[in-house]
């Protein structure tokens, strides 16, 4: 277990040196009266305690993203683990601060508000249509789990259709009320309850010592996977995202952006609430990777992510104990889905230019929003493996717009800093191209057939589409430079 707690140390380390250094890049001012402060309108933006909104931002990224994401990465061995460690520190907790904190500036505007201030009304409107259907993919995936989850280990006689059902009319009551009816007062509950879980697996790691894969012991190979179609470059990227890195918490971070009372909470609530979640995603990957051993006590083969939970929980803890564990995997799942309904109902009201503090325009954005994840769940659940075709999906429309987000950011650096400490974008730069690698390899592999025909073609092709993306890049700042030097 010396790499799980070694990783634990270096998160936290991650936190007090690197987002220190992060803050001191974007350059907060403390001064600066917020857009809870500014637009107040008690429905979207409404002042709250810092301590509600890093644990209400926690849930709103966290979700199952930490949990299941973490149990299927760690299907290939303890690579899982320096993904999710350097992964968190250097991109997420990067992405999740910067665009938090550039949305804070900018009036608390949603993300592709944010791609259309600094690329272009084209961008935005790119970005406006990608991100609804990534967070309509989103509230189908986190309907999906908590449903399985409650049919299988509390109702297993009832259909899971039912809980679906139920967990939608939820859904449209949280997204149609004002953001502290619910989400203000009952999420930092959950938001305890799920760090807690987390803490209780960590006692059950000290009390039965299971064997947890050192990442020096030959363990960096697949374990659960075939090589064969399953490499881990790109899968364990495209599997973990929640947790290491993820374009869906930049559509989240406004939410917050939106009850921030000063620019100093910034680092805590949204650097800090990604880290916690790294720490969350290392200790269920752990859990995972022994149950994935040859050690394991039991038979895992075949067991999606909300299946593992249920295994985790009920081998290790007593019966109350594990009920409480996967109730706070359900509420995670849960309370992620709302806020990615009300996302999308924000982002859709931007498109269509309607008002949401009226009821009548809120009912006439979220209604044919529910439609459409309904028709989806409903196709999507006819296949056997349904939860992984649609988490891998996921993990790869998430990633795509992490690295649009990225890029973004690379570029809101370079022209912010144009004159003084003229490189500082290179901490956003790395991991864009990084991902960008990752999403460009990831169609080759998923659709393709080139595993004993041309192995090393996704990759070719990937590096010259990350290659020209570089380019267009570095042509887009000189520009920018230029024309202001002439100015």
């Amino acid at each position: 277990m010396i790499s799980f707690f070694t990783g634990i140390a270096v998160l936290i380390l991650g936190y007090l040196i690197y987002g220190k250094i992060i803050e001191k890049v974007f350059g907060i001012n403390t001064l600066k009266p917020t857009p809870a402060i500014t637009k107040a309108d008690d429905m979207d933006y409404v002042l709250m305690k810092p301590w509600k909104v890093f644990l209400i931002q926690l849930l709103n990224i966290a979700g199952v993203g930490p949990i299941c994401g973490a149990i299927m990465g760690a299907r290939f061995g303890t690579a899982s683990f320096l993904w999710i460690v350097f992964g968190c520190i250097f991109a997420g907790a990067v992405h999740d601060y910067l665009s938090g904190m550039i949305s804070l500036r900018h009036k608390g505007c949603s993300l592709p508000e944010l791609h259309g201030r600094y690329q272009g009304n084209v961008i935005k409107q790119i970005l406006r249509v990608f991100t609804l259907i990534l967070l309509i993919v989103t509230v189908v995936s986190f309907v999906t789990a908590p449903a399985q989850l409650i049919t299988k280990n509390f109702t297993p006689g009832m259909s899971i259709y039912i809980w679906i059902a139920i967990i939608f009319g939820y859904y449209i009551m949280a997204t149609m009320l004002p953001i502290n009816t619910i989400i203000g007062k009952i999420y930092p509950i959950f938001g305890v309850l799920i760090i807690v879980m987390a803490l209780a697996i960590v006692m059950a790691f000290v009390i039965y010592q299971p064997h947890i894969p050192e990442v020096w012991d030959g363990s960096l190979v697949n374990t659960a996977y075939t090589s064969q179609g399953n490499p881990i470059f790109p899968l364990l990227f495209i599997s973990i995202s929640c947790g290491a890195l993820s374009g869906f918490h930049a559509t989240q971070s406004p939410l917050m952006a939106r009850c921030l009372p000063n620019e100093k909470y910034g680092r805590p609530i949204f650097f800090g609430a990604m880290i916690v979640e790294g720490i969350i995603a290392l200790i269920w990957a752990a859990a995972a990777a022994y149950f994935f051993g040859p050690e394991s006590p039991v038979q895992t083969a075949g067991a999606s992510g909300p299946d593992m939970v249920g295994i985790i929980a009920n081998y290790w803890f007593p019966s109350a104990i594990a009920v409480i564990t996967i109730f706070g995997v359900i509420s995670a799942a849960v309370t992620t889905g709302d806020t990615a309904l009300r996302s999308a109902r924000l982002i859709a009201a931007d498109i269509f230019h309607l008002h949401q503090k009226s009821l009548r325009n809120r009912l006439l954005i979220t209604i044919p929003l529910i439609t459409i994840c309904t028709t989806i769940l409903v196709i999507n659940l006819a296949q056997t493996n349904a939860f992984e075709i649609i988490w891998r999906h996921l993990g790869w429309l998430n990633q795509i717009l992490a690295v649009v987000t990225l890029w973004s950011i690379t570029d809101y650096l370079a022209m912010r800093h144009k004159h003084t400490r003229k490189y500082t974008y290179i901490i956003t730069l790395i991991p864009a191209l990084f991902i960008t690698m990752v999403c460009a390899t990831y169609p080759f592999i998923f659709f393709g057939n080139f595993s004993e025909t041309a192995p090393m073609l996704p990759y070719i092709a990937a590096g010259i589409i990350t290659l020209i993306i570089y380019c267009i890049f570095i042509k887009i700042v000189h520009t920018h430079r230029n024309k202001n030097l002439s100015k």
